[in-house]
């Protein structure tokens, strides 16, 4: 005779043992913080560094120093900034599609990271001058050099794009699929599923 389940003890998520709603939850509360802090500090470059020079840290290696950016890296495509925020929106709609099946939180992080990136590049884009959707992106950050002649000005949603970017490629030379499986593994091979869905399953045996 095979008991049934506690009640509210829920289904086993397909392939994991991460439910899509944490994995979703934790995607967007990973992108608020980044938007968050990436509009905290344009608001505090903007108060601190208008009208300063460069401002040197760490002997030089960092430097703080106030641009506006109307193009990507090394101000390329500066006389098409309209282009961006279209770019933007359509990776914004990549992250919601892969959502529908992310049981990962590692992944979940990364998409996190370049969703809040990429909301914070572009409510740039969106509100700041010259006008909608051709703003320009204010960067206040450069490394070994203050002008960014070394590595181009950059602000907190770039480091979050680049952060989420690489953590999706590390996880995916490691196999770890956004369902929860690493690649290769069958659906329902038992070494794939977390210890509730093992447990669940010696609960039925019971």
């Amino acid at each position: 005779m095979t008991a049934a389940p506690p009640a509210g003890s829920g289904t086993a998520e397909p392939g994991g043992g991460t439910p899509r709603r944490t994995a979703v939850g934790l995607l967007l509360g990973v992108a608020l913080v980044a938007l968050l802090a990436d509009l905290g500090t344009k608001q505090l470059a903007l108060s601190h560094l208008t009208g300063r020079g460069p401002v040197s840290l760490l002997g030089g290696a960092v430097y703080l120093t106030l641009t506006r950016n109307s193009g990507a890296a090394w101000s390329i495509g500066s006389d098409h900034t309209w282009i961006f925020p279209l770019i933007t929106i359509g990776v914004i709609a990549w992250i919601g599609w892969m959502a529908l099946r992310l049981r990962s939180l590692p992944w979940a992080v990364s998409l996190g990271l370049v969703l809040g990136g990429a909301l914070g590049n572009l409510t740039d884009r969106i509100f700041r001058a010259p006008g909608h959707f051709v703003g320009h992106v204010v960067d206040m950050v450069s490394l070994f050099d203050p002008y960014g002649q070394v590595w181009p000005v950059f602000n907190l949603a770039d480091s979050a794009l680049v952060s989420g970017v690489t953590l999706a490629v590390i996880l995916e030379l490691t196999g770890r699929q956004r369902d929860g499986r690493r690649a290769g593994a069958a659906p329902d091979d038992p070494a794939d599923t977390d210890g509730a869905t093992a447990g669940s399953e010696q609960r039925g045996r019971a």
